[in-house]
């Protein structure tokens, strides 16, 4: 690292903690030319995860916008929040450790749908009747059928 008062590209690290909040590590370091310290923080780059929407525009992904989703789909449902923040949190994981930069809202809404289907079955049907547009009643009692054969099957 690069001393900030003389230029010297070596020290040593005197001392090294995380943060308060552990998403960073504060380095202590002492210039080994001047002995001048100086502190450093250290985080990890995340990369942007870009969600490709049904007209192939992009966006960055956007926590605030599955919570509030998840939040219709459950509303006057018996979930808490708690539950809903780690879904998201479960869901937002998953996508990173997928390793692509890029995820389309079809694998999005499939991540979510199957994660409601087992937390609670009318917040899955509120959550796919809107993600799978159901244009009118016929769709959508198909999709209650589907749900029920998967039950006697289980």
């Amino acid at each position: 690292m690069k001393c900030p008062f003389c230029g010297f590209i070596e020290d040593k690290v005197i001392d090294s903690r995380p943060t308060d909040e552990g998403s960073s590590i504060r380095r202590r370091r002492e210039c080994t030319k001047c002995s001048r310290r100086f502190t450093t923080y250290e985080k990890v780059e995340s990369l942007p995860l870009m969600v490709i929407k049904k007209d192939k525009s992009r966006q960055p992904f956007n926590r605030e916008k599955l919570m509030n989703g998840l939040l219709r789909a459950c509303e006057k449902r018996p979930i808490s929040i708690n539950d809903l923040e780690k879904m998201v949190e479960n869901i937002e994981a998953q996508l990173h450790n997928s390793l692509q930069r890029e995820v389309t809202t079809v694998d999005i809404g499939e991540i979510v749908m199957s994660k409601l289907k087992t937390m609670d079955e009318v917040a899955y049907v509120r959550f796919a009747s809107v993600y799978r547009q159901f244009k009118d009643i016929n769709t959508f009692m198909d999709e209650l059928r589907k749900l029920l054969r998967e039950e006697k099957i289980e």
